[in-house]
């Protein structure tokens, strides 16, 4: 179910007003009748999918608890082997098949390719019949079937039976009130992926009506929509020209397509985030921030602590630290790194686009941690400091706007390999973007004044951000009208084609 659909606003008007009517024994039963629902739309089967980790982890999570010594460690390695185990087998045994055929072609072994990927092949079809998917005749379709937001909802399965083997939350043991935490419909298939200190209590809390609240959520989610429908759908229409055919099209195009692609996944993503926990504020709930203006970012490292917050200190607490972080000496760190953002590329995909945008990332940081030791020992202060916590950076606007505009350029190339089909792609996009001429054109299925309209919405996003991150909400009055001029404007210039949000796909 869409949030930029018809259906999605008769549900939640019907649930939110169900929710407010019931107490709280209802209400979670409500919400996690709701939530069910809500996933079945997409893909009913798979709901199998999600029962079976949340039985797997609501056991392990009481027998952690209850075990000590080395037996709480392999019941816990037993719980994330089973939830990554799902994850690869849907999302990456094809990607992985097809490298390891590829492997055993090179070497001149074409009888073991053949047999690993006809052995693949029968497993992986079997296994979908189970779940319904008799149309399925190879594992290279694989992609088409994926269960929505499985990397999610699998990472805050794996958050929680991690954070009840530290010791820093209790067994749940109202399983009602876990499969909600597992399936709560604002964030199940998209996030943010949060830990289960944040949520589970207050799935066993009673809110009461709070209208400000309810302003507050609303006009989080009208403007989520505002930048889904009228920002995002938009500046799709010349990304989706230009890179389904790069060969095509020259280096201005192509430059052009990216840099609305920049803004494009922000609005995509973020409006989605901004309508998750809108939603879940109207009924009272507090989801983690996602997103904090990432594109005023002054250093790739800030840019990574405003962007997709959730998962990048997902990686950071379960990740980076355990292997060490930075307390192992330089290149231990430097490593660490570089697995996390490899490893978070991959998490967004089967593809080696993904695993190129991670690694360019993550020797971003790199690169960025020597320049700051260099120019410390050289008796300057880092330019890639936060401007937070730096006065000299806050003290000097041209430099500020200088960093600025180089992190921007560092995260657009990066975006290249992550909208690219392929690696081909992206490095012909990459040639022809750093070979164009003034001569060139835009050749977009926008006309001009599209093209500067979307120009116009993106320095709008900009501003509003920059000064009025959170649209005010105290005022009634205030709050009514700009809740109605919001949402004239999303059915005026809307672009209304169903787009399914981007980040859907992982």
């Amino acid at each position: 179910m869409l949030f930029n659909s018809l259906q999605f606003l008769l549900f939640f008007i019907v649930i939110t007003l169900g929710y407010f009517s019931l107490k709280w024994q209802g209400r979670w039963i409500l919400l996690l009748v709701a939530s069910c629902y809500f996933y079945m739309v997409f893909q009913p089967a798979y709901i199998l999918i999600l029962f079976l980790t949340i039985v797997i982890d609501y056991i392990a999570g009481i027998w952690i608890e209850k075990t000590s010594g080395k037996a709480r460690r392999w019941l816990l390695i037993l719980s994330l082997i089973s939830n990554l185990g799902i994850l690869a087998f849907f999302k990456y045994l094809g990607f992985f098949t097809e490298n390891v055929a590829s492997l055993f072609d090179t070497l001149n072994m074409p009888d073991i390719a053949h047999s690993v990927t006809d052995l693949v092949n029968r497993v992986f079809v079997k296994v979908l019949h189970v779940f319904g998917q008799s149309g399925i005749t190879s594992y290279k379709s694989n992609m088409s079937i994926l269960p929505i937001g499985l990397s999610f909802h699998t990472f805050q399965a794996m958050s929680y039976t991690i954070e009840v083997y530290r010791g820093n939350h209790k067994a749940e043991r109202h399983f009602g009130i876990y499969a909600l935490y597992v399936m709560f419909y604002p964030q199940l298939v998209a996030g943010p992926i949060e830990r289960p200190q944040n949520v589970l209590w207050q799935f066993h809390s009673y809110f009461k009506y709070d209208v400000e609240k309810v302003k507050s959520g609303l006009m989080q989610m009208a403007f989520g929509l505002f930048k889904k429908l009228v920002i995002a759908d938009r500046l799709s229409m010349l990304v989706d020209h230009a890179y389904a055919s790069p060969d095509q099209h020259n280096g201005l195009t192509l430059l052009a397509a990216t840099f609305f692609y920049t803004f494009q996944i922000y609005c995509d993503f973020s409006g989605y985030s901004d309508v998750a926990i809108g939603a879940a504020r109207v009924m009272g709930f507090d989801l983690m921030e996602n997103f904090r203006t990432p594109y005023i970012a002054q250093s790739i490292s800030e840019f990574w602590r405003r962007w997709h917050i959730s998962l990048s200190t997902w990686f950071r607490d379960y990740l980076y630290i355990p292997l060490g972080g930075n307390r192992k000496g330089e290149v231990r760190q430097y490593l660490n790194m570089l697995i996390v953002f490899l490893a978070s590329g991959l998490w967004h995909g089967p593809n080696w686009t993904y695993v190129i945008w991670g690694g360019l990332n993550g020797l971003y940081q790199i690169l960025a941690v020597l320049r700051d030791k260099l120019l410390t020992k050289m008796g300057f202060s880092s330019s890639a400091t936060s401007p937070v916590t730096n006065k000299e950076i806050r003290k000097s606007p041209v430099r500020a706007v200088l960093n600025t505009l180089i992190t921007f350029a560092l995260i657009m190339l990066t975006w290249v390999f992550f909208r690219a089909h392929n690696l081909s792609d992206a490095f012909l996009i990459l040639q022809r973007i750093g070979t164009l001429s003034l001569n060139d054109t835009i050749d977009s299925p926008m006309n001009s004044v599209e093209m500067w309209f979307s120009v116009f919405l993106i320095v709008f996003l900009l501003l509003k951000e920059q000064f009025f991150l959170m649209i005010p909400t105290r005022s009634t009055a205030r709050f009514v009208v700009l809740f109605a001029l919001i949402t004239f404007v999303t059915y005026l210039f809307g672009v209304f084609s169903s787009n399914q949000f981007i980040y859907f796909q992982f």
